[in-house]
């Protein structure tokens, strides 16, 4: 998924070119001119006077709530998560605390599901993406970035620790992967360790199959299985068709006559530019990653970072602030709904087999017209294109109910994600708010402008809701001081980590256009169509 945070001091202002949309759709131009200025001073459930009332407060819990068994993105605990709680609070191992010396808040459970109701918009998915006018679309931000931060979390969470090692270390103190940016949910361990995800006749290839109707797919087995190196990457139809489009972009390099090696490093390359270039400053702002990044005499940038300290360097761990709370940002950016392609809409979560789940062979009509989620160099932008949620505290309503494919419906689980997160919150272990904002040296937002009016809160916050709010208050279109710097550090400083990234490339590099962003990288990949006669006829990479 995706992210849930604030950009960090020096956010730069809505001005910015990364504010500033190439195209607007018909919903995205009637936002932009009705509510500039207006957001921050609305209360929490507010956007406009067509905005639907907040739905009332649930009762009260009498009995302790149970996340219940779950699979897939952002709805379980990743093996080591609860390192803060079973170990010492200092302790790091595949994750650990940035602040570990902030007590954990636990405000009582009933007001945690109480705050959660408040958080669900309950508007149902449309027909048309180009009929929502609810306030709550972020005009400058394509949708396809929300399902591109999944893929990233998915790409630095991967465990493929064996289990009788899993079992032997529950808490991940000495067996974990290395957290880098290197497309490990695409390349597996490589040719000779993950033959399966190669093509046997030429194992510089990676598998990539095709529809009956000739939609480039992922290679499955019989059964629809997914042969991929994350499973997760198949859980919805958008970050499939993404995970696709990089086995695609793989192939094209080795088609330029470039060995695997080679091709596989220059993927990397293109990728975790894209990340520093075109994803990040769009979630935190440009110019905090622009003060981030400190240029070097020989021409390469250090980044400045000051408050993500990974005691092993080589296997970094990954900050529970950032997984639980900053990086989950990206929930209340989700839509109800997606535009696949022209006059083509499904909901994100529907009746089986007619919304974007995944975990099956792609349907035809399920297909991707990229141009509808990216801006795409040399192509006018639809009418239509899905756009972003603002980040802020109210979650689309699909995400109020998760299906069972996501969470097991049993007796007393909780299907509602936000009320998931702020549990989980809780359950790890993680700080207030507020605690972690004077730890970064940004003011603290105090409870009153939160929203946040119940003496039980104690005058704090949870965590991941703070940071949700902080980005409403500055206008909901990027992240406010504290989520922007936690997410900003923690990104920077892996690439940073990592012997391997451009960012410590003995010759500095850069794309041949320094400007290339998601819509190059999937035009280059060949992923782009935009009309029927566009489709491959005919398209089998390695398959």
């Amino acid at each position: 998924m995706n992210p849930e945070a604030a950009a960090a001091a020096g956010v730069e202002p809505a001005s910015s070119s990364f504010d500033k949309p190439s195209g607007l759709s018909r919903r995205g131009a009637m936002f932009s001119a009705a509510s500039a200025g207006l957001l921050s001073v609305l209360p929490m459930g507010a956007r406009s006077a067509s905005a639907a009332p907040a739905p009332k407060p649930a009762p009260t819990v009498q009995k302790p709530a149970r996340l219940g068994p779950a699979s897939g993105h952002a709805v379980g605990n990743p093996r080591g998560a609860e390192v803060a709680v079973k170990s010492r609070r200092a302790q790091q191992g595949r994750f650990g605390l940035m602040f570990p010396s902030l007590q954990p808040f636990a405000p009582p459970e009933a007001l945690l599901g109480v705050l959660a109701q408040r958080m669900i918009d309950p508007r149902q998915p449309l027909a048309d993406v180009s009929a929502s006018e609810d306030g709550f679309d972020n005009a400058g931000m394509p949708a396809g970035y929300t399902y591109l931060g999944q893929f990233v979390d998915h790409d630095i969470t991967l465990d493929i620790t064996p289990l009788s090692l899993q079992k032997a270390d529950p808490l991940a103190l000495k067996n974990f992967n290395t957290p880098f940016f290197d497309l490990a949910s695409v390349y597996g361990r490589g040719p000779a360790e993950d033959p399966h995800l190669y093509d046997p006749k030429n194992p510089s290839l990676l598998l990539v199959a095709t529809t009956p109707e000739g939609i480039p797919d992922l290679p499955r087995t019989p059964a629809g299985t997914a042969i991929i190196g994350d499973p997760r990457n198949d859980e919805n139809l958008i970050v499939s068709q993404m995970h696709v489009a990089f086995l695609r972009l793989h192939n094209h390099f080795v088609g330029l006559g470039h060995s695997f090696t080679e091709a596989r490093r220059l993927v990397r390359w293109h990728y975790q530019w894209v990340i520093v270039n075109d994803f990040l400053p769009r979630m935190v702002g440009s110019a905090l990653v622009e003060a981030m990044l400190l240029p070097q005499a020989d021409g390469t940038r250090k980044v400045d970072g000051r408050f993500y300290k990974p005691g092993n360097r080589l296997k970094p761990m990954i900050p529970l602030e950032f997984s639980v709370c900053a990086y989950r940002f990206g929930h209340s950016m989700i839509r109800a709904e997606y535009e696949m392609h022209d006059n083509t809409t499904f909901p994100l979560f529907g009746p089986t087999g007619q919304d974007l789940r995944g975990s099956r062979p792609l349907p035809y009509d399920t297909r991707a017209d990229w141009n509808y989620f990216f801006d795409i160099p040399g192509f006018e932008p639809p009418m239509g294109r899905n756009t972003a949620r603002l980040i802020d505290t109210q979650l689309s309503f699909p995400l109020a109910n998760l299906p069972p494919t996501v969470v097991s419906h049993i007796d007393g689980a909780i299907y509602a994600l936000a009320h998931r997160n702020l549990l989980r919150g809780v359950a790890l272990g993680l700080p207030a708010g507020q605690d972690v904002a004077k730890a970064l040296g940004v003011p603290p937002i105090p409870n009153a402008r939160l929203g946040l009016y119940e003496p039980e809160w104690g005058n704090k916050a949870p965590l991941w809701f703070y940071i949700l709010k902080e980005a409403e208050l500055q206008g909901g279109r990027t992240l406010g001081p504290v989520g922007g710097r936690i997410v900003a550090e923690v990104i920077l400083g892996l690439l940073s980590l990592d012997p391997e990234s451009y960012l410590n490339a003995r010759t500095p590099w850069t794309p041949a256009d320094p400007a290339f962003g998601m819509g190059e990288l999937l035009k280059m990949s060949g992923a782009i169509f935009t009309k029927e006669e566009d489709l491959p006829e005919d398209e089998i990479e390695g398959a």
